[in-house]
């Protein structure tokens, strides 16, 4: 084990410890970039003190991820502490890096990534053919922003920090955390007779995972709301693991249940009221036609070493400097007005007979439609179903672990998808088209 080197105090874990090889990968410059790319992008315009980053919540990420591990496996007979310390370093490491390739203020700009072949992620090479649900359309597809924390992980000057600084673990095993779609080229998760990774990587992501665990009680701090809050101790101490045919699983100690249902609650409660706020959205409805306006000169580069330049600020400063309608409007902050809003579980037409009469009388409108739903863990295809969450009983020997979605009603209850719709006008249009709304009664 590494000897503590650095202690960061984190108004939400309170002190978060690193070992002297992990602050030498918090130091590199791809790293520190995520100082610069706020956490929630446009939110700040509606919570004011929403301007926490994506650093921060990595930190809280990793160090969740070892309290995690060091639960599920308290009692676990590792084959010995060396195996069991490689299997924790990684699942901190995949934690800590989940996000480094985020791109700025928020997934919009992923419109104006690279196609994904000229990252030449050569760790894409490798793919499990068993999972096919998840290779897309290959290397023809736009890129994201999980391309580029591949690409940052498996071939960077921070993959250089990695092999340095943890000899016996390869870059690729910390991606293979990360994207399930690529192989492992060895049996690094293999420890005597079982498999690690379906429950490290569940870990890093999955419907319970330590990334969703940090941002939900994060978010709700820096918001200033209490939608995001849960019991967060509660459900740390309950998580287990399941033996399955020769992998392990993540697994929840049926006591912590309700705890399960309420965090999942949570996180859609913050997507209505707060990642929806109708202020965030509009930003990024305009953001999206700026980026998308053939005269939008604004592009993220597939060369790694450029991209570690390109931070929330840089864009804000692109914006100031062009005089695009819809750029201007961001950086003046003179968005559009939210004129109509309405929830629902199921299309409607009522907002596009809306626009289209507004429109007809002269008013240029934008209409945003935000969809939530609990989670789609339950709907998964077969080959999704690797990667599934047990409840175990431990009061009860004889009961046998079973797949969550069996155990609780509450994605049942809220099958349906939410929808909010919503539609913006001018300012300087908004009364005239109140007095349309009013006068055809839409």
């Amino acid at each position: 084990m590494h000897t503590v080197h650095v202690e960061v105090r984190d108004p939400i874990h309170g002190s978060l410890e690193f070992s002297k090889p992990e602050v030498k990968l918090l130091d590199s410059v791809p790293y520190q970039r995520l100082r610069s790319i706020k956490q929630l992008g446009f939110s700040e315009f509606s919570f004011p003190g929403a301007t926490h980053n994506r650093f921060l919540h990595s930190l809280g990420v990793c160090h969740l991820a070892g309290i995690a591990f060091d639960q599920i496996f308290k009692s676990y007979p590792f084959s010995s502490p060396g195996a069991q310390s490689r299997m924790r370093q990684a699942t901190r490491l995949g934690a800590l890096l989940h996000d480094i390739g985020h791109g700025p203020l928020s997934h919009t700009t992923e419109e104006v990534m690279p196609p994904l072949r000229d990252l030449q992620i050569k760790a894409y090479q490798r793919r499990r053919k068993d999972l096919d649900f998840l290779s897309g359309e290959g290397d023809h597809r736009q890129a994201n922003h999980e391309d580029y924390t591949i690409k940052f992980i498996t071939d960077s000057e921070l993959s250089e920090v990695l092999r340095s600084q943890f000899p016996d673990i390869d870059p690729i095993h910390v991606a293979c955390l990360i994207d399930k779609t690529l192989e492992c080229p060895d049996d690094f998760f293999r420890d005597g007779d079982y498999d690690f990774r379906t429950i490290l990587s569940q870990l890093v992501s999955s419907e319970m995972d330590v990334d969703r665990m940090d941002y939900l009680e994060r978010d709700a701090y820096y918001c200033g709301t209490n939608y995001g809050k849960v019991e967060l101790g509660w459900l740390l101490t309950n998580l287990t693991f399941h033996r399955q045919k020769g992998e392990l699983y993540l697994a929840l100690n049926r006591r912590a249940l309700y705890t399960f249902d309420d965090f999942l609650l949570a996180r859609h409660h913050m997507h209505l009221m707060v990642y929806f706020h109708h202020k965030s959205i509009i930003f990024e409805e305009m953001l999206h036609r700026y980026l998308s306006s053939k005269d939008c000169s604004f592009h993220l580069p597939a060369d790694i070493a450029e991209y570690v330049h390109c931070t929330d600020y840089a864009l804000y400063q692109h914006l100031a400097g062009v005089d695009n309608e819809w750029a201007v409007r961001i950086s003046q902050r003179k968005p559009f007005k939210n004129l109509f809003e309405l929830h629902s579980t199921s299309d409607t037409e009522r907002p596009r007979v809306i626009k289209k009469q507004l429109e007809e009388e002269g008013v240029p409108v934008i209409h945003s439609n935000s969809q939530a739903r609990l989670s789609k863990y339950h709907s998964q295809s077969p080959s999704e179903r690797a990667f599934q969450i047990f409840v175990v009983d431990e009061y009860d020997r004889k009961s046998k672990p079973y797949p969550i979605e069996e155990s609780t009603e509450i994605f049942s209850k809220y099958e349906e998808i939410r929808q909010i719709d919503r539609l913006y006008v001018a300012p300087d249009k908004y009364e005239l088209a109140e007095k349309i709304m009013i006068d055809r009664k839409l």
